[in-house]
């Protein structure tokens, strides 16, 4: 049994990554439809490590793809083979910028905190 891709929802109903992703479609297909497979692929186990996934530290992943420009998409596990997708960049560079890494963990705090059962 492989894990399950969600994406994360603010309180407001809105989803980040998604409109990441409709803008990513939109400006670069070819980006798009590698980090889709990319998405599906983290439902197995395998890929969970290099070189499509990395650890960022904080409990925090990052799905990577090089192309024009590197897209990655941040996420976290949760229980019962879950994983949220929170946050979508692109960037030149290697590093992932420090407010993009907020935005991320901020957004894994806000999740864990509406959804405590």
């Amino acid at each position: 049994m492989g894990s399950s891709v969600e994406f994360y929802e603010t309180a407001a109903g809105t989803c980040p990554v998604r409109e990441f992703l409709d803008e990513l479609k939109a400006s670069d297909p070819d980006d798009f439809a590698a980090v889709l497979a990319g998405l599906a692929r983290l439902r197995s186990r395998q890929y969970h490590r290099e070189p499509l996934s990395k650890s960022l530290g904080s409990g925090l992943f990052e799905l990577r793809h090089v192309g024009k420009l590197n897209t990655r998409v941040l996420w976290f596990f949760v229980k019962n083979r879950r994983i949220v997708a929170v946050h979508g960049i692109r960037n030149k560079g290697q590093a992932i910028p420090v407010r993009d890494l907020h935005t991320a963990r901020e957004r894994k705090r806000d999740w864990h905190e509406r959804m405590k059962p």
